[in-house]
Formats: structure tokens, C-alpha cells, sequence
């Protein structure tokens, strides 16, 4: 054991008495659900008989994008059983609404443990995974320690490792080493990202393509879309998708900007927080008549911003725009997965912070499946652009599409890698008989 895997244990177990405090503050605010709090130090074990496979997805982004790998590994593998944790209430929310139906009994869902010794062994006495499976840059130390004294084999899907992180742990070359060393199967979301992980000791991570770009087309009810079309009538839709603190204002003042080319605009603002509604609706008071979804309000005649403050119906407002813009792209969050509208038919812009699906945006880019924008001038300049020349929103919208489509096999891909990792009797169960 490295000195900095020493020290983690260490910490991990000092912090263990506060962190109650800590969960309890974190429910307070909503960012917990109070009853499931024990599932936080380990609890709530109740394995099922057969193989089990544990996936892990921080937030909602990872944990939306196990969703096509999950129908596949259930397909190819019938007598298994997916534990999915997420470190996040909005993500359990999120895998709860687009779950599949006929996948839903043989998915269990629990709040992640925290990286503390104890309460790390007492969830992997108590569920005993015959394989775990990771998304993008959940790297722990004790967790990964844990993981190798069980003897459960893991893998990092969809990995991601960006040069400032690299530089970081080039502070803990034995640590990185022994963690990363552990993971019998990395697949990156990018040859750059493969590189810095073999460079600090994944030596066998490979790029596949990006697990994002690979889900499937985001729901919608047909009775509320056509409700919300009639709603809208004929108006050009301008969606500001999945916005962060920071962006709002920006998406106003371009909102405002554009109305004086397009008099009958609507506006879209979806938050990714829902929580933040207030805050938003009081940022856009000034700059005209807003409705608000939450309270079952419609984008009618005389609406000028639609402010969309629930979780789970993206799927409507990118099949209602004429255009959208990725959020968290122009604040230094990382950006969103923007190939969600472009299986949808919607022409997609996002800002320069993009490092969360940095290969993907510089394809939609390089393509013209995209337009990157700086700040609220060149974001109205792009949205007016696409919103008056059908001929180029129809080209980015057939750019973005082959781009998504190229992604259509990778979930089988790793299907079949990660459970030629697991143990006998994880895959398909073998033929009967014999010659």
C-alpha cells in the first residue's frame, strides 16, 4: 500500500464520526432523502440469489448513460441482477423516471457509500457484487482497496481524466498507480483521456467512443406534446437546456436581444436544478411575461419566457425548439451530453466549457453539427442564424445525427468485456449437455 492509500484510510476512518452531521445538513437542504441516510454507511443490503453486478454513476449524467449499457448487459445475461448507485437524490430521481419498465425488477437502486473503511467492508459483506462497474472518474482509494481484498473485479467505463486531474495526481504517482492498476478493464470516452490514464498506470485503457453519445432517444408524452404545440402555435422556440448558476443571464440579455428581430419569441429556460426556480424567475421578471411549468402553467399567446422548473421532460422541449443551448457550457461546469437533442432533430449550440464531452463537441464542431457561442452576443447572433436559415438547421441537424449514430454499438461492446470479467455464471448461462 502506497503512503497516500495509508493516509486515505486514515483519513477516511477519522472523518467517519462527523459525516452523519454532515448527511444530515445535506438532507436539510434536499440534497439527501432523510429514510435512506443509512445507505450512505453501507446499510440496506438485501442481495437477491444469482450474479450481481454493481454500476455506479455520481450524477445524472453517468448514471443516464449506464441506461443503454444496462438494457444490454440485462439482455446478454438473464439471470443477472444490476445494483445501481448514484451519489446523487437528482439521479435516483432521473433513473427511477427512465428506467425501462420490463428492466425495472432486475435493477436495485441505493445511495452510494461514502469512501470510509467500514462502511465500504459492511456494503461489500452485505451485497457481495461479483463485478463492479464505474463511470467516468469515480476514483476512490479505499473503495478501490476494498474492492481488491474482496476479490471483485472492476471496470471504468466512459473514463475521463482531464490534463488539469492528471497533473494533480502526478502528486500521487503510487497511489494513481495502484488504483488505476486495479481495474481490470478502462475504456476512455477519448484517445486524450486514454493516454493520461495509461500514463499514470492504466496500461491497458483504450477508447471505444463516448457511452454518452449511445443512449437512446429521450422520452415524451404524446398527449402533453401535442398539448404544449398547440400552446406554442407557430412562435419560434429558442430552449436554453439544463442551465446552470451564471448562465441565466446571459440567455436573458440574448433572449432580449433576439426579441427585437423575432417579436413572438418564446424562450425556454430549463434549469438542471429545479430548486433554483425562484432565483430564475425573479432574474427574468424584467424581461417579459414568464409561466412556470411547476405550477402547470402553459407557453400560451402573450408568454414570452416558458421556465421549465421539473425534472425528466427534456424530451418535450428539445422536439418543440428550433434551436437549443447546452447548459453548463458557459460557466466552467464541463457542459452537457449534446447529442440528447441531436437524436431529437434539434440544432444544438453550447459555450466554450465543454470538458466533460470535449471529444464529442470538437466532432459536432468540426462536422457543423454545432455552433460553439462565447457569451449572450454571439449566442443571440447563433440563435437567430439557425432560427431564419431552415436549409442550415436541417444540415446540423443531419451533421449531429451521424455523429450520435456512429455510438450505436458500443454498449454491446462493453457488455461483453465486462462480463467476460466476471466470474463464471455472471454471462448467459452455458449450453445444456454435451457432444
Amino acid at each position: 500500500m502506497s503512503l497516500a492509500a495509508g493516509a486515505g484510510r486514515v483519513l477516511g476512518s477519522a472523518l467517519a464520526p462527523l459525516l452523519p452531521l454532515w448527511l444530515r445538513r445535506r438532507a436539510r437542504r434536499g440534497k439527501e432523502v432523510p429514510e435512506r441516510l443509512p445507505e450512505r454507511s453501507g446499510h440496506g443490503a438485501e442481495r437477491p440469489e444469482g450474479p450481481l453486478l454493481w454500476l455506479h454513476g455520481a450524477s445524472v449524467g453517468e448514471t443516464l448513460s449506464l441506461l443503454p449499457l444496462m438494457q444490454t448487459l440485462l439482455e446478454r445475461s438473464p439471470r443477472l441482477t444490476l445494483l445501481v448507485t448514484t451519489g446523487t437524490v437528482t439521479a435516483a430521481g432521473m433513473l427511477a423516471q427512465r428506467l425501462p419498465p420490463a428492466l425495472a425488477g432486475r435493477v436495485i437502486h441505493r445511495f452510494a457509500p461514502l469512501d470510509v473503511p467500514r462502511w465500504l467492508e459492511r456494503f461489500l459483506q452485505g451485497w457481495r457484487p461479483d463485478g463492479a462497474v464505474f463511470v467516468e472518474s469515480e476514483l476512490w482509494p479505499n473503495l478501490s482497496a476494498a474492492l481488491a481484498r474482496h476479490g471483485i473485479p472492476a471496470a471504468l467505463v466512459n473514463a475521463r481524466l482531464s490534463a488539469r486531474s492528471a497533473r494533480m495526481w502526478r502528486w500521487a504517482p503510487g497511489l494513481a498507480r495502484e488504483m488505476l492498476g486495479r481495474f481490470r478493464l478502462v475504456v476512455a470516452q477519448s484517445e486524450e483521456d486514454a493516454e493520461r490514464l495509461r500514463a499514470l498506470g492504466a496500461t491497458g485503457a483504450e477508447h471505444w467512443g463516448h457511452l454518452k453519445a449511445a443512449a437512446e432517444k429521450l422520452p415524451a408524452d404524446p398527449a402533453e406534446l401535442a398539448r404544449l404545440r398547440h400552446a406554442i402555435g407557430r412562435r419560434p422556440v429558442f430552449l436554453a437546456a439544463s442551465t446552470q448558476p451564471g448562465e441565466e443571464a446571459s440567455i436573458l440579455a440574448a433572449h432580449a436581444t433576439l426579441r427585437r428581430r423575432f417579436p413572438d419569441l418564446l424562450t425556454i429556460l430549463a434549469l438542471r436544478h429545479p430548486v433554483r426556480a425562484e432565483e430564475v424567475a425573479a432574474l427574468a421578471a424584467p424581461f417579459g411575461r414568464t409561466a412556470r411549468r411547476s405550477r402547470g402553467q402553459l407557453p400560451l399567446p402573450g408568454c414570452d419566457l416558458y421556465l421549465v422548473d421539473t425534472l425528466g421532460e427534456m424530451g418535450l422541449f428539445f422536439r418543440l425548439a428550433g434551436v437549443c443551448f447546452i447548459g453548463a457550457s458557459l460557466v466552467p461546469k464541463g457542459g452537457h451530453n449534446p447529442l440528447e437533442p441531436a437524436r431529437l432533430g434539434c440544432p444544438i449550440l453550447f459555450g466554450p466549457y465543454t470538458d466533460n464531452v470535449q471529444a464529442m463537441a470538437d466532432r459536432l464542431v468540426a462536422t457543423g453539427g454545432a455552433i460553439r457561442v462565447r457569451d449572450s452576443a454571439t449566442l443571440a447572433e447563433a440563435v437567430g442564424d439557425v432560427l431564419s436559415d431552415a436549409g442550415r438547421a436541417r444540415a446540423m441537424v443531419r451533421a449531429a445525427a451521424l455523429i450520435a449514430d456512429d455510438a450505436a454499438l458500443l454498449p454491446g461492446k462493453l457488455a461483453s468485456a465486462i462480463l467476460a470479467i466476471m466470474p463464471l455464471g455472471a454471462g448467459a448461462p452455458p449450453a445444456q449437455g454435451g457432444p
